[in-house]
């Protein structure tokens, strides 16, 4: 019987995000049940409760002390699991973040890739050839504007969103994923070439991905789903997940 190989995948996670450890970790489950590699789970926490540009840009400053604590377990790669919070940061911030953060890890002498939501939402949206997107996000309306002129700082076009404006974080874990299977159809998807179903991976969405898709013929995505799929390209295995909608499907 072949030896099966054992990643570390480690998570820089808000303090009441809740969802990033039950969601990311459940992609890479169902994938175990596919392919051999196997995964465990490890995660440093930065104070945050409301979703607030200040409690953000504090939040953001403590990632430093993550990366480092994080990479003593010398994990495999890591998940910065705060979308909203590097968008907070200004436009294109996701590539700071991600440099600065390894070269914490690189100088505590083992360094490790880096992998934010908010640079993976981008890349997993590069991967699958689109433009124009449509979005829904559960924070308030001027931090989703905020993150659509973001996504859209990044060449794609924002043909329409939804902003559920909820400020406190327990209760964005608290939304039922299911209602994004009626919620969507309030977007206007006319020109839409994928919809993000959740720009956040703190916000629930998992259970609804693959039946949105099916539904509406054009590829789901989410946050938490961009960030696995680019947690699996850094560690070089394949990006394939059941029921995860079209960018985990192996194609890409």
């Amino acid at each position: 019987m072949s030896k099966k190989k054992l990643y570390r995948i480690g998570q820089i996670v808000p303090s009441s995000n809740v969802t990033m450890e039950t969601e990311i970790p459940a992609m890479f489950r169902n994938r175990e049940d596919i392919l051999p590699e196997r995964f465990t789970f490890h995660s440093a926490r930065m104070r945050m409760k409301k979703v607030t540009k200040e409690e953000l840009a504090a939040m953001d400053a403590a990632s430093d002390v993550c990366a480092t604590e994080l990479s003593d377990a010398q994990v495999d790669v890591m998940g910065y699991a705060c979308l909203v919070a590097i968008m907070a940061m200004g436009k294109g911030y996701h590539c700071v973040s991600q440099d600065r953060l390894h070269q914490k890890t690189v100088e505590n002498g083992f360094p490790t890739p880096i992998v934010t939501s908010a640079g993976a939402l981008v890349e997993g949206l590069t991967a699958l050839g689109v433009k124009n997107i449509a979005v829904i996000a559960p924070y308030m309306k001027p931090l989703t504007k905020m993150v659509v002129d973001y996504i859209e700082d990044q060449d794609f076009v924002v043909k329409d969103y939804i902003a559920l404006e909820v400020a406190d974080n327990l209760e964005v874990a608290a939304l039922n994923p299911e209602n994004l299977k009626s919620i969507y159809k309030d977007l206007n998807l006319d020109g839409v070439e994928a919809i993000v179903l959740s720009a956040c991976v703190q916000m629930p969405s998992l259970p609804s991905v693959q039946a949105v898709q099916d539904e509406v013929g054009i590829p789901v995505i989410t946050a938490a789903i961009c960030t696995t799929y680019k947690m699996l390209k850094e560690l070089n295995l394949e990006a394939k997940v059941p029921n995860a909608g079209a960018l985990l499907s192996g194609k890409y």
